[in-house]
């Protein structure tokens, strides 16, 4: 009998791809992208076929037969599995810790019998995750720029990478809704692939994509499916069926055949990078994808990523505009800084903002307070020893949660009582310090007691559906006050909304991340875009934006009252290039958790050490600003370079000889890390 070797990519750590021997019938042979059922140590796993061949270096006496392979599921395509293996290797992590997770869990664990009732399910349900069959609605008019947005991306050919500038409430969404449309009309098996940074996005747009294509079949990818729902939307995506795929950053890895043309909406938005395992950027990934294609992506924006307004600059990308709002007589919200310092905040709110919330009740009109704080109070403490609520396993405080009688920590989830009174001088007068959300809420409770107010926050929403609910109330226009988090900062259209008022943003103007300015900016444009984004009724409002701060004469919020992205924009990139920062400045971080902080920095410091490289740049190791999570403590070093294709090359060498370093610290290196 004839046997073909198949190299097969395994999650597993380090070296990920081990070849098996599988007999090969003339007109049957295996093929890379299918998936393969093994024996690895004293466990059967499934992993993904890489390549198919006729020799290997393993002895004969220790070549394993593979179990079973699923010829049952279409391939992955040669161009997914180019994907996997770049961003493998640009990311310095094994194939198979990028391949395997890109596949659904269901897949992978599935028995052959049970993978083929899945397929025989998707075929039956045909439109599983399709729009509805309800009659197409209306297509609305564009302006002229949302025309000649439209149909320079549904027009273009080739790779085309295309920034669309748009101020808040300027019709991006409908430019992309109406772009898809001529990428659709053109090319009968075209897939579309739209990425969102967060889930709560997803519903709404989710919404307007299933009235504008009725009939056309869906598909939605991101963690809140159970995996059932994701393999069976995954399935639909890799075989062809769904035209439209709209997901989070995981949908960058989805199987799409005919993909066609990449929307990254809100691409400035950090929950694009992954955080934990394969630390990959969903953004840059698409953008890759799209140049491995020679299709277009487009990468939209009301506050782009200092990278993406970089690569418009140099021309690297084409920039189109929208500087209007696209509702007629529609305008930007008036910008008002309240000076804390001369109007002294009472329970958290001045006495301007409290009268700017009573005249929207009385007006019968919405009013958002964005607070990125959630709890009742960041800490408690004793005002005679000085005692505050410190974490005992983290270097953090733990969160006053009032409704719930606890105190939390939000890095490590530990969980305690609060305390009657104080543990180290007994003192019974312990008081909360500081406002989250929940404190908030309490106020305003008290100050409107007739009012409707509502919470949008992690605690709020953690059960399924709960978000969505939430928001559906104030879309119905069933709240008056709204308070929440960054949830509620960007893509949401809340008609009746007129009023957002910004509580406690000084913090962000001194932290020691080069990117604070860059992330607190657009926060701030991205909040207040939510006021003012109807048409102003007859004696309605004039939608406002009111910023409680400390510190007026700050240079960002004076750029924020001018709703002046450009010059802010280009001011932070001449200070980025003064200081060889990022985008004129590539960088690696190297982590490393240990029981110990000394055992930490000492393996970074072997690091460093061990190899030398011209144009490369290793800072000293220093302990990470949370220092300790988990009784874990956390250092880092930084590694940079001018030339990204240098630092590539380093790495790779680099990586070799850690891993040779004997340690007992836990450790992992992230490309282009967005937090230093």
């Amino acid at each position: 009998m004839a046997y073909c070797i198949l190299t097969i990519a395994l999650d597993t750590p380090l070296n990920s791809c081990f070849d098996y021997r599988w007999p090969c019938a003339p007109g049957a042979e295996p093929l890379a992208g299918q998936l393969a059922q093994v024996s690895f140590g004293h466990r059967e796993v499934v992993g993904l076929i890489v390549n198919v061949g006729d020799r290997t270096d393993v002895p004969a006496d220790k070549l394993k037969d593979a179990i079973a392979v699923r010829s049952q599921l279409t391939p992955l395509s040669g161009d997914w599995l180019a994907l996997a293996a770049f961003a493998a290797d640009y990311y310095q992590r094994p194939l198979g810790e990028v391949a395997l997770p890109g596949v659904p869990k269901n897949l992978r664990v599935l028995t052959t019998v049970a993978l083929d009732r899945a397929i025989k399910k998707l075929a039956k349900l045909g439109a599983s995750g399709a729009a509805s069959d309800a009659t197409a609605i209306d297509t609305p008019p564009l302006n002229g720029a949302q025309q000649i947005a439209t149909d320079a991306i549904g027009g273009a050919v080739g790779f085309t990478p295309i920034l669309l500038y748009g101020v808040t409430g300027s019709g991006k969404t409908e430019v992309y809704l109406q772009a898809c449309a001529q990428v659709l009309a053109r090319d009968a098996n075209a897939q579309i692939l739209i990425l969102v940074p967060e889930i709560n996005l997803t519903p709404q747009l989710e919404g307007n994509i299933r009235a504008r294509f009725p009939g056309l079949t869906l598909a939605t990818l991101h963690s809140s499916l159970s995996e059932g729902e994701r393999m069976l939307h995954w399935l639909a995506a890799h075989q062809g069926q769904a035209r439209i795929i709209l997901g989070t950053r995981l949908a960058i890895l989805a199987s799409l055949p005919h993909l066609q043309l990449i929307v990254i909406d809100e691409e400035h938005d950090p929950s694009y990078k992954q955080q934990e395992g394969l630390r990959y950027s969903a953004r840059d990934l698409a953008v890759w994808r799209a140049r491995q294609l020679a299709i277009p992506v487009v990468l939209g924006s009301a506050t782009p990523s200092l990278e993406s307004w970089h690569h418009a600059g140099s021309r690297r990308y084409r920039k189109l505009e929208l500087r209007e709002r696209a509702v007629k007589d529609a305008v930007l919200p008036r910008v008002k800084l309240l000076d804390m310092e001369k109007d002294k905040p009472k329970d958290g709110l001045t006495s301007h903002l409290v009268a700017a919330l009573r005249q929207r009740i009385e007006r019968g009109e919405q009013s958002l307070l964005f607070l990125n704080r959630r709890g009742y109070a960041p800490v408690i403490t004793c005002e005679t020893c000085g005692w505050i609520s410190e974490c005992t396993r983290c270097t953090a405080f733990m969160v006053l949660h009032k409704p719930e009688s606890r105190l939390r920590c939000h890095h490590c989830s530990l969980e305690l009582r609060i305390p009657r009174n104080c543990p180290t001088c007994g003192n019974v007068d312990i008081a909360p310090l500081g406002r989250g959300t929940q404190r908030v809420e309490e106020g305003l409770r008290e100050l409107f007691p007739q009012a409707r107010i509502l919470r949008i926050d992690a605690d709020s929403t953690r059960k399924k559906g709960s978000a969505q609910a939430a928001f559906d109330s104030v879309h119905r226009g069933e709240v008056d006050i709204l308070i929440g988090t960054q949830m509620v900062a960007k893509g949401h259209d809340f008609k009746q909304l007129t009023l957002v008022g910004i509580l406690n943003p000084d913090t962000a103007l001194f932290s020691h991340d080069y990117r604070a300015s860059e992330r607190l900016f657009a926060q701030l444009m991205q909040v207040a875009g939510r006021a003012g984004r109807a048409a102003r009724n007859e004696g309605g409002s004039v939608s406002e934006v009111l910023v409680q701060t400390r510190y007026v004469a700050h240079p960002l919020y004076a750029a924020v009252v001018g709703h002046d992205y450009d010059r802010f924009a280009t001011s932070l990139l001449e200070e980025r290039r003064q200081a060889a920062l990022p985008p004129y400045m590539y960088q690696a971080l190297l982590r490393a958790e240990a029981r110990e902080l000394a055992v930490a920095i000492e393996f970074l410091e072997q690091a460093r050490d061990c190899l030398a490289h011209q144009g490369i740049t290793l800072h000293d190791p220093i302990p990470m600003t949370m220092t300790r999570v988990h009784n874990v403590d956390r250092a880092q070093l930084l590694v940079e370079s001018c030339s990204r294709p240098a630092l590539q090359a380093f790495l790779k060498a680099w990586l070799a000889l850690l891993r040779d370093i004997k340690s007992r610290v836990k450790w992992s290196l992230e490309v282009d890390p967005l937090d230093i």
